[in-house]
């Protein structure tokens, strides 16, 4: 208790942690207004259109919380790093940290300390987390639909995206000797996953399967309503490795060569559990619009499907069609089938020059012994394709299952002043108040 008041005290007097909050308000501002006024302007604000309800296009998951979360996504990138290493670094710069390691109370300090900081710097983040609920509460006193499954899993994976940056930070900030350093590093890191998300939109296969456990191709899934027990284990993994990892190098007694050896057996460890979470298959879809998920009858005919089914889909990585096909019905498709193999078939990367090949742009369907192709990258055609191949008669459509939406034609009253205005002002005289306490 006595290292979680210590560690909050220090919270409360970085700068950095300051700066991120009075940030959060206007990043958040300008993410909610943007996506309210066209969420508005959609569903007829000044006679833009109609309104009636398409479906997802008016979904709150995607057309608002989506939008104004990501700013949550931005903040723990480039503002959350900084609050972790400061106050990681700050007690190494101080020599507290070594006098924290000699203290008799503490059984394991190099693990009570960083725990005691992670678990500080996670409150800090609930804290800033303040600006996207004050959306919330806004967009409910317009009158806007709140479905809170999909608005608990998109908080959900932010926090769990921010566990992710805390245990990142905390690692470099033990691992380097300077907070400098250790900023860099951890920039680094998080530039290295953009990369890997390029490479993967370039050139597919294992690297395509790599990016989908990156923190943006995760908090992409978790702000559509999608979660994936795998992305969830392989997260806590990263999570409690970086924390591991910052424990070990904060027990500044022990010998260089030792510390580097327990951080290569900590990393193969990680790397096993991590490398069995990926067969982990369990997944819950819980938007409202079931944007994740095929109809409800489509999913019961699907199940019953025992036979390994393979599709071989002739498109390059960066051809529209393919991420239609991936993102529109295949994603889906290996929710409900387990079992089923997909292999992309391209000679180049692009397939600019692969048009006039005579079997581009064909998916072919293996079930049984049975096989038939198509060119249609729809969820209707993947379906019609698999119940062809099965010989089983396609489930009656039903109206009443079919998302209608929830337009809402108001725009963002109030909104600039809480944001731009308020909320600013809040964090400013607080910081005051609490600096001036504490002097």
């Amino acid at each position: 208790m006595w290292l979680l008041r210590k560690d909050w005290s220090e919270l409360v007097a970085s700068r950095s942690w300051w700066i991120l909050l009075v940030a959060m308000g206007p990043l958040v501002g300008v993410s909610f207004i943007s996506a309210v006024r066209t969420y508005a302007e959609a569903s007829g604000l000044n006679g833009t259109a109609v309104g009636q309800g398409v479906g997802e296009a008016f979904s709150p998951l995607v057309g608002v919380w989506a939008p104004t979360f990501s700013a949550c996504e931005l903040a723990a990138a480039f503002l959350l790093p900084f609050v972790g290493i400061r106050l990681v670094s700050g007690d190494r710069q101080s020599g507290a940290m070594k006098i924290e390691l000699q203290h008799p109370a503490v059984k394991s300090p190099a693990l009570a300390g960083i725990s005691a900081k992670a678990l500080v710097l996670l409150a800090g983040w609930l804290i800033a987390s303040a600006a996207p609920a004050l959306a919330v509460i806004l967009w409910k006193s317009y009158g806007g639909s709140i479905y809170p499954p999909e608005l608990v899993t998109v908080v959900f994976g932010h926090m769990l995206n921010a566990g992710l940056t805390i245990a990142l930070a905390a690692a470099t900030a033990a691992v380097t000797e300077h907070p400098s350093t250790a900023a860099i590093l951890t920039l680094s890191v998080t530039v290295g996953t953009w990369i890997i998300n390029f490479i993967a939109a370039v050139h597919g296969g294992v690297w395509e399967r790599a990016a989908g456990y990156t923190p943006t191709a995760m908090v992409a899934e978790f702000q559509h309503g999608l979660i994936r027990l795998d992305v969830v284990l392989v997260a806590l993994a990263l999570v409690f490795a970086g924390l591991g990892l910052a424990a070990t190098w904060m027990r500044l007694g022990v010998p260089v060569r030792r510390r580097v050896n327990e951080s290569i057996v900590l990393g193969a460890m990680t790397a096993a559990v991590m490398f069995a979470c990926t067969f982990v298959t369990p997944s819950w879809d819980t938007s409202e619009s079931r944007g994740n998920s095929f109809p409800e009858a489509d999913e019961e005919v699907l199940k019953e499907i025992r036979t390994p089914l393979r599709i071989e889909a002739h498109l390059s990585p960066e051809d529209p069609r393919r991420a239609d096909l991936e993102h529109r019905a295949l994603s889906k498709l290996r929710r409900v089938m387990p079992r089923v193999q997909v292999h992309y078939m391209s000679a180049t990367s692009i397939g600019l020059f692969e048009q006039t090949a005579p079997h581009y742009g064909e998916i072919w369907y293996e079930l049984g012994g049975r096989k038939t192709m198509s060119r249609i990258t729809t969820a209707e055609g993947v379906l019609e394709a698999i119940y062809e191949i099965a010989g089983i008669e396609p489930p009656a459509e039903d109206d009443e299952s079919i998302f209608r939406g929830h337009p809402l034609a108001v725009p963002p009253r109030g909104a600039a002043t809480v944001f731009y205005g308020i909320w600013p002002a809040v964090i400013v005289a607080s910081a005051f108040l609490v600096r001036r306490r504490q002097a």
